[in-house]
């Protein structure tokens, strides 16, 4: 037991150690010269489509997360199957969820058209996680730049490395803990669900079963999501019941209600090591916001490509 847990503490610091790395290897400027243009453009785009599905800010802002967490921040998430690719859109965490792709190609046209060649698909998901977060309210931070997109993508790591709704606290804080996130990072990142849905499948379990949940919420919910598998399962619901389309602290104040909507989220106040920080943020909501923009940022610089490794991807969903 001894020797697993030291392998692991080891695992842990060769993460932080190559993120430390990549940090230094990425900086906000990095298209001052080669792409003035490019933040411009990408707020631009990602705003008209937020404006279209406000619902959009939150599925912009999981790409990024969803991409990070494998492989790290490479756009790996974007490829498509494809001779020798089996696409992380496959796996489970991901399929008939994880949404936005064709937001990211326009996204990446209109860049292409003003710099062809030069800004990577990774760069893109990172500066529209921040965008997409201002646009609905929610804190601002300078995204770092440089990353490069990957030739190669992992459903078996996505499987692996993704968090699921039904996750117990100690398999979420491992999870975060392999990329290198804390106990905190966890729970402040988690804030994001104070924008978007969930599809009934991923609650179900929650409203019909769980002990830990208001009796009110659970009925509301309960009339648009049936207790059958199988039936209604894609049908949708708020994650934040007050203010779904604003990015606030209110997600945290709905924790301490008995109002999570998902296990994993419940699991952040209930009586573990995280209440102290949800109640702190349900009280505070500048600090969250900033902490969950240094979390960003901290996600931002997983294991990214830089250099000469990797790709500049002319279509966000093939590579060159």
């Amino acid at each position: 037991m001894g020797s697993l847990r030291a392998s692991s503490s080891k695992l842990v610091w060769v993460v932080v150690s190559l993120m430390a790395l990549c940090e230094a290897q990425l900086t906000p400027n990095y298209y001052d010269k080669t792409c003035p243009q490019v933040l411009s453009t990408v707020k631009k785009a990602a705003g008209a489509a937020i404006a279209r599905e406000r619902r959009m800010a939150a599925s912009l802002i999981r790409l990024h997360f969803h991409d990070c967490f494998v492989q790290g921040c490479d756009a790996s998430i974007l490829l498509q199957d494809a001779a020798g690719i089996v696409s992380e859109q496959n796996a489970r965490q991901n399929n008939r969820s994880v949404r936005g792709f064709g937001v990211i190609d326009g996204i990446k046209s209109a860049v292409e058209k003003v710099c062809p060649g030069v800004v990577s698909c990774a760069d893109i998901l990172a500066v529209v996680a921040r965008d997409s977060s201002v646009y609905v309210g929610g804190p601002s931070w300078k995204v770092k730049l440089g990353r490069r997109d990957s030739t190669t993508a992992s459903k078996d790591l996505a499987e692996q490395n993704l968090p699921i709704a039904f996750d117990d606290l100690d398999t979420l804080t491992s999870v975060f803990a392999r990329q290198g996130l804390s106990l905190k990072d966890m729970v402040t990142l988690s804030g994001s669900h104070t924008i978007g849905l969930a599809q009934c499948a991923t609650f179900r379990a929650r409203i019909y079963n769980e002990t830990n949940i208001d009796a009110g919420f659970a009925r509301t919910r309960q009339r648009r999501c049936p207790p059958t598998s199988g039936n209604g399962d894609s049908n949708l619901a708020p994650l934040d019941l007050v203010t779904p389309g604003s990015f606030d602290n209110n997600y945290f104040k709905n924790l301490r209600s008995k109002k999570g909507l998902l296990h994993s989220d419940q699991l952040l106040f209930n009586g573990a090591s995280t209440d102290a920080t949800v109640v702190a943020y349900s009280k505070d909501q500048a600090a969250f916001f900033a902490d969950f923009a240094a979390a960003m940022v901290k996600m931002g610089d997983i294991s990214p490509l830089t250099g000469s490794a990797g790709e500049v991807r002319k279509v966000c969903s093939v590579v060159n």
